[in-house]
């Protein structure tokens, strides 16, 4: 009988016991990203936009990435590889100063688009399985043959924020048409598109990882089941211990009873003032 092996890594003594068939996902390309999102147009709530009208100044809080819009198309001119359209859809927050009076919180909307081009793979194959799909047939069958995009995304920091008066040109300031019901109802009240006097531009830092994948058949050694070794810890009062049995095993807590240790600062505090009076 081999030795029992646990997850992590495996040594030439194991023996594997024999090879299996998975179905799992396979990651074809990927690629990471440090994008320094310049100038992106802030669309306030309605409360917010009326204290940016009055507002001398503007200090960024903070920034939420709410939800990532994705849509995966093949490149006609390059077989195999596909452009991966994102969206990032963002809450930010930032405190406006109007007058003497304290900062007023304000949040809105700020919208990012990028694209990429990762290799895919081909595949004509049509697949289809017992599990209940709320797409539809159709929809299934459109996109059996296309990798499955995935995008991590971590909340991105804000790098600066300015405010500009409408009728000052600006670059790249383009109108959003239709934004999704999900992501207006992540915010207190109707969002301000149109109609203002003064705007505000957001710089955002933002890291990324996005990959293309395809459900694929590997061919893996097994060595054995996973059973956990580890018992089920009891929760909620309902384990039979010997609650005094439980207290012995307390660690005592001196540094309740007792101040920090600091006497290497102490005394050299000490000598410093002794040496100042002399």
């Amino acid at each position: 009988m081999p030795e029992k092996v646990a997850p992590g890594p495996v040594h030439d003594a194991h023996c594997i016991r024999e090879a299996v068939c998975i179905d799992t996902k396979k990651i074809f390309d990927s690629c990471k990203d440090k994008d320094c999102i310049e100038d992106l147009r802030f669309y306030p709530t309605q409360d917010s936009q009326c204290a940016i009208d009055r507002a001398v100044n503007v200090k960024p809080c903070k920034a939420e990435l709410l939800s990532v819009y994705i849509d995966v198309e093949p490149v006609c001119f390059n077989r195999g590889f596909y452009t991966v359209d994102v969206r990032y859809y963002y809450r930010v927050t930032a405190d406006a100063f109007v007058g003497a009076a304290r900062p007023v919180e304000i949040s809105g909307l700020c919208v990012f688009d990028k694209r990429v081009i990762l290799f895919g793979s081909e595949s004509s194959a049509k697949v289809f399985t017992s599990r209940a799909s709320t797409d539809g047939p159709d929809e299934q069958m459109r996109k059996c043959s296309v990798p499955t995009a995935v995008v991590e995304a971590v909340d991105p920091i804000v790098l600066g924020m300015k405010l500009v008066d409408v009728c000052e040109c600006h670059h790249c300031d383009c109108e959003i048409t239709e934004i999704p019901p999900c992501i207006c109802a992540c915010f207190g009240s109707e969002l301000c598109f149109s109609h203002e006097n003064r705007r505000l531009y957001v710089t955002l830092g933002q890291f990324s990882l996005i990959r293309l994948e395809r459900d694929t058949q590997l061919l893996t050694p097994i060595y054995d089941y996973c059973v956990p070794e580890k018992e089920c810890a009891c929760g909620s009062g309902s384990c039979e211990d010997d609650p005094c049995e439980i207290f012995r095993h307390v660690k005592f807590p001196v540094d309740e009873f007792f101040p920090p240790n600091q006497a290497t600062q102490g005394e050299g505090c000490y000598r410093e003032i002794k040496n100042c009076c002399c």
